[in-house]
């Protein structure tokens, strides 16, 4: 069977949008296995964020089909909450507050291995998806994580080639269709809309088809 390649945008703890999003590939795949890029963003600011990351890692309940989960500014960010109460103070002031309400008040330790375990890109023979985007000039393989969570006009104002198409989220104007570049962050806390991508056309990078699911 064909394994149909799918990307979704940021979430920000916004679970019933992930949902539909889920459910609409489900039923766009029509049985077929697939592959779900998401390009980090998980938790943060949307009132969902525990509910997000149970959906996550519980995995696809569809037999044949995988995720592949790829490390947000918002993870790390949580992540380094415990280096420091400046960290802290810092990841609660962008939206961390929100994430921990929807724990109870704190993040159990599973939660927080399953995001110190998540890759910063993923590539495939066409793409390369990351979180943010990409330093110019630089080979993928020495490409700085720091960069790849946040880096925003340096990306955008290169007319570099990357070698590859490269889908991304963190700057929240998509969906965006560019030659070099697909940007599908909706900004799905505030918008009420999460991206759906489809990489459905095995010689064209760029996505074949895209959903705002609301």
């Amino acid at each position: 069977m064909i394994e149909y390649l799918y990307a979704i945008g940021d979430i920000h703890g916004c679970a019933g949008l992930l949902e539909q999003a889920l459910a609409w590939i489900d039923n766009n795949a029509s049985g077929n296995p697939t592959h779900i890029v998401f390009m980090g963003d998980y938790i943060d600011r949307g009132p969902d964020s525990k509910a997000v990351l149970d959906i996550l890692m519980a995995g696809p309940q569809v037999k044949g089909s995988r995720y592949t989960c790829l490390r947000g500014n918002h993870e790390q960010m949580c992540l380094d909450s415990q280096l420091s109460s400046r960290d802290m103070e810092n990841w609660r002031f962008n939206g961390g507050d929100t994430a921990l309400r929807s724990f109870g008040g704190g993040i159990g330790e599973a939660y927080r291995n399953w995001m110190s375990s998540l890759p910063y890109w993923h590539e495939d023979r066409l793409r390369i998806f990351v979180h943010a985007g990409l330093l110019p000039g630089i080979p993928l393989v020495e490409q700085d994580p720091y960069d790849m969570m946040w880096i925003r006009e340096r990306f955008f104002r290169s007319r570099k080639s990357f070698g590859k198409h490269v889908v991304h989220g963190h700057t929240p104007v998509g969906p965006t269709l560019l030659k070099r570049r697909t940007n599908i962050d909706t900004g799905a806390y505030h918008t009420g809309q999460l991206c759906v991508a489809g990489f459905l056309d095995s010689t064209d990078p760029r996505p074949s088809i895209i959903v705002l699911v609301e």
